[in-house]
């Protein structure tokens, strides 16, 4: 393929996959209050009596069922997402590693899907436990914004489906001899420091909570992962 058939490509992939967010978005924006509900829970839980969630911006409600809908958009419509990753990635893989798409699509679905459950019920209830501790121990009673609250929970649940993907990404890299396991073990020093930059990149607020919360299960999907690529390595 040409270049501007490769850019070609990927303007349509990306086109494709906009689309699928877009359709489930329009459906996801009339269960808007639903799902706020939902994402909320793990605040709420944490809350006492006494503590809320407020607003205190006009259009705030609005905007907030604009992310409510968008963040499910992209979750709902993370099969099409991978498949169009997938169809760009095609050209590069023989005729035996082009059978992989329905376990490329399930597997990268299923630790997206898995990396933000694990962070709404894991990690967002330890780390408002912690936060909302903070304000007990000084005395002051929370009222937390829901536009605050929902740039934490989208950035935080966002980056815990995108790192979980690792180890899955790891296996199609090494299967197309791009990575071996030797090379991941060289560079662990490395990665962990990698790791707790993005940590802290990815992490809203420069609150350490947060970012140790994505760093350790990100430290076990890297070491995961040279499991993955040693086991799944091509022998010679």
């Amino acid at each position: 393929m040409t270049l501007g058939q490769h850019l070609e490509q990927i303007r349509w992939c990306l086109i494709k996959s906009a689309g699928a967010v877009l359709l489930v978005f329009a459906v996801s924006y009339f269960f808007a209050d639903h799902l706020f509900n939902f994402m909320v829970a793990p605040l709420k839980g944490i809350l006492q009596p006494g503590q809320s969630v407020i607003g205190t911006g006009v259009p705030e409600a609005f905007i907030v069922e604009i992310k409510v809908a968008l963040v499910t958009g992209v979750f709902l419509a993370s099969p099409i997402i991978f498949y169009q990753i997938w169809r760009f990635l095609a050209p590069l893989l023989r005729a035996v590693e082009k059978r992989l798409v329905i376990p490329f699509v399930t597997a990268t679905t299923v630790f997206f899907v898995g990396g933000g459950y694990f962070c709404y019920r894991v990690v967002l209830p330890l780390a408002f436990l912690y936060f909302i501790g903070q304000y007990q121990s000084m005395e002051v009673s929370p009222e937390i914004r829901i536009g605050e609250y929902f740039t934490f929970f989208f950035r935080l649940i966002l980056a815990f489906g995108v790192t979980f993907e690792l180890p899955v990404f790891t296996f199609f890299l090494v299967r197309l001899g791009a990575l071996d396991y030797r090379f991941l073990w060289r560079q662990f020093r490395y990665a962990i420091l990698t790791i707790f930059i993005l940590a802290a990149v990815l992490t809203p607020g420069p609150d350490v909570i947060s970012q140790i919360l994505l760093a350790g299960p990100l430290t076990l999907l890297y070491v995961l992962s040279i499991g993955v690529a040693y086991v799944f390595r091509k022998k010679a």
